[in-house]
């Protein structure tokens, strides 16, 4: 390549000025299509409710709609009892090699019985539209004060490749998203509720580690005590409901869980996580919790430092949803999903601000990272995701801390 073409490429991804309006429409718009024509695929080919790798379609969700059927049938703890549970789910979808556990707490125990009163294919469309939108209304409001055209922003955020890797997997990717980004969002108006969508965000307790030491660093006391009480209510309203079993189930099906996740049972490269990264190069457990717990508790003094700095609400909103996902050894690429908000937060912060330089191009990186993450970790021994989402929280820290030396 010429010396004064490669110069003219890293200035434009320097500048950013690659992103054009008609490409910001068109590349989301391919790629959505694109997405469409595979949905779309996946179910013609599908047979009796099952895909080509003969696993239920959305087959994650099989967990939570089965989990539904035994409250239904009055039998709450049976989800956290792993033989049983593989075996209602060979009873309803057939016998097979693989399963799906149930890893989470009771109290999500009530959404799964609701589901579970309809047919598995309508509760699986009710649940993915449902979260959908949610995810939509908390990702466009990350975007206030300051809105890109809604067109150009709605093709983004439905072609964001997690939104399609947490549709084909029936999981509850948007759920987070909007839990996580939506009650981020609503905190500077409305701390109540903003501590009780947080407070929800406890059906994946690890997705939100660092949820109490930023709104302690931030000196948010109405939402940490509405959040407080969010979680006793529904720890609360679960053992009213269905006693203590689900509960004992519950903390002794955790074991089973990190067994799974140091065996890397799902495959290391579906995991973006740092624990994922050493264990997928080939580190041994013990190194791959050692280099998570740096990364966690160096993410924990990130989220506390901006928490108590004077920098926009929008850095550390982003930050702390970013940092959560890395400061978890079990964060699928499914729950990147979440990230979202946080890219919507970003761009809503350099629309107002003005963006340095590689930051347009930065964030573009990010958008697509999870189309990229599984397939450059399971061919190329490459654990991009868990460094891009350590690169996206170091830029955002970047802008945070030079706010914080402004005078």
């Amino acid at each position: 390549m010429p010396a004064s073409d490669e110069a003219f490429m890293f200035n434009t991804l320097r500048s950013g000025a690659w992103l054009t309006r008609q490409r910001l429409r068109a590349y989301p718009a391919v790629l959505l299509a694109a997405f469409a024509i595979a949905g779309l695929g996946l179910v013609a080919t599908a047979r009796h409710g099952k895909d080509i790798y003969h696993h239920p379609l959305g087959a994650d969700f099989a967990e939570v709609w089965t989990a539904g059927r035994a409250v239904l049938a009055g039998e709450p703890a049976r989800p956290y009892d792993v033989a049983a549970f593989k075996r209602d789910q060979d009873r309803f979808f057939g016998p097979s090699d693989g399963f799906y556990i149930w890893p989470y707490p009771p109290f999500f125990l009530a959404i799964a019985a609701l589901l579970a009163l309809c047919p598995y294919g309508v509760a699986f469309a009710l649940w993915q539209a449902a979260s959908l939108a949610l995810y939509l209304a908390a990702t466009f409001a990350a975007l206030r004060p300051l809105r890109p055209p809604t067109g150009t922003a709605l093709l983004a955020t439905l072609a964001f490749p997690a939104a399609f890797i947490n549709l084909v997997h029936g999981q509850n990717g948007f759920l987070t998203a909007a839990l996580a980004g939506g009650g981020l969002v609503l905190l500077p108006r409305r701390p109540v509720a903003a501590g009780l969508c947080l407070a929800l965000l406890a059906y994946k307790p690890h997705l939100g580690l660092l949820i109490a030491p930023a709104l302690i660093a931030g000196q948010c006391w109405r939402t940490l005590a509405a959040g407080a009480a969010g979680l006793v209510a529904m720890i609360l309203v679960s053992l009213a409901a269905f006693g203590t079993p689900p509960w004992q189930g519950f903390f002794g099906h955790l074991g089973f869980s990190r067994a799974m996740l140091e065996a890397g049972a799902a495959g290391f490269g579906k995991f973006v996580s740092p624990f994922a990264a050493v264990r997928l190069l080939g580190g041994p457990v013990p190194l791959a919790y050692g280099v998570q717990a740096l990364i966690t508790a160096s993410l924990l003094v990130i989220v506390v430092f901006v928490w108590r700095s004077k920098a926009d609400f929008r850095l550390k909103a982003g930050i702390l949803i970013a940092a959560n996902l890395a400061a978890t050894p079990y964060v699928f690429d499914y729950d990147l999903a979440a990230l979202a908000p946080a890219l919507a937060l970003a761009l809503s912060y350099g629309l107002d601000k003005g963006f340095r330089p590689y930051e347009k191009s930065g964030l573009a990186a990010i958008w697509i990272m999870p189309l990229l993450a599984r397939p450059m970790a399971s061919t190329l021994l490459l654990p991009v995701g868990p460094a891009a989402i350590l690169l996206f929280v170091a830029g955002l820290l970047s802008r945070a801390a030079a706010e914080a030396k402004a005078p």
